[in-house]
């Protein structure tokens, strides 16, 4: 269990309000909190840039993670490993030891874990005549335990906006894809209307795509784009019920018949029609 006392660091390390309130609320785990001490690290990785830590931090972390005996991180056991810089370094992968520190230090000051330093500024365990741990120093997991809930939910926040971009990605590459063949279908059929001006703003707007986007980059060209669909679904729809108009009569008849069915299609109001037409540049 964490004692008490705010611990500062080791030499002329410098502490912090921000140390001191991990510390703090370090304290206050719920008695009887278990998490998976991986389930813990796959949400933080998931998380990442919600809680503000890197890869290479990451790896450190892992790190240190193996070096806790147990799968699950408890409230009733010590949380405090104590490996040195040396083992520590190869199970990160053979980190040379200046960046080793330096991800420590990020690890600290992100609130991950807590520097509970000896008098020497050496790690190590004390332990009993029955070979239990009396005291450690070392670095404390306590943080990954308190704050397991907040780690979760960034993961799923992270989860739900990709699948949210993943969704828009789509969305846009329908459109892309019907508005192009459905524009070509009009000129090769001698639709009337302005395909040409459809057909340059269809360009304009899919040039503006980025190649990264987050979601509110997205949101105006997935507009942009049902919009110019809606103005070629009209003008289709408009040629069609003027060269099928006994098809459209039979449509209206059984239309009136059952008011509960809705309409093939929904549009905007119509866009502004001109008679000049284009081939859409390839």
């Amino acid at each position: 269990m964490e004692t008490g006392i705010a611990t500062t660091p080791f030499g002329r390390r410098p502490m912090s309000l921000a140390m001191l309130a991990a510390q703090n609320e370090s304290r206050e785990i719920p008695k009887g909190r278990v998490v998976d001490k991986w389930q813990i690290y796959r949400n933080l990785c998931e998380g990442k840039s919600i809680v503000g830590i890197g890869d290479r931090a990451l790896a450190v972390l892992n790190a240190l993670l193996s070096f806790y005996p147990d799968s699950e991180l408890s409230a009733e056991n010590e949380l405090i490993v104590f490996p040195s810089n040396a083992r520590l370094s190869l199970r990160a992968h053979g980190m040379p030891d200046a960046t080793l520190r330096r991800h420590l230090a990020a690890l600290v000051d992100c609130g991950l874990i807590i520097r509970r330093d000896s008098p020497n500024g050496k790690r190590y365990a004390r332990k009993g005549r029955g070979g239990e741990i009396e005291e450690a120093f070392g670095f404390s997991l306590a943080p990954l335990l308190a704050r397991a809930y907040e780690f979760e939910a960034a993961a799923e926040r992270i989860r739900a906006d990709t699948r949210a971009l993943r969704l828009m990605r789509e969305r846009i590459t329908l459109h892309r894809r019907d508005i192009h063949k459905l524009i070509e279908a009009a000129l090769e059929e001698d639709v009337p209307g302005d395909w040409g001006g459809l057909w340059k703003r269809f360009r304009q707007v899919v040039e503006a795509i980025p190649r990264r986007a987050c979601i509110a980059e997205l949101e105006p060209i997935v507009f942009e784009m049902a919009s110019l669909r809606d103005g070629v679904d009209k003008l289709l729809e408009i040629h069609m019920k003027s060269t099928n108009p006994s098809g459209n009569d039979s449509q209206n008849e059984r239309q009136q018949s059952n008011s509960n069915t809705d309409s093939i299609f929904e549009f905007e109001p119509a866009f502004e029609k001109s008679g000049a037409t284009a081939e859409p540049s390839t």
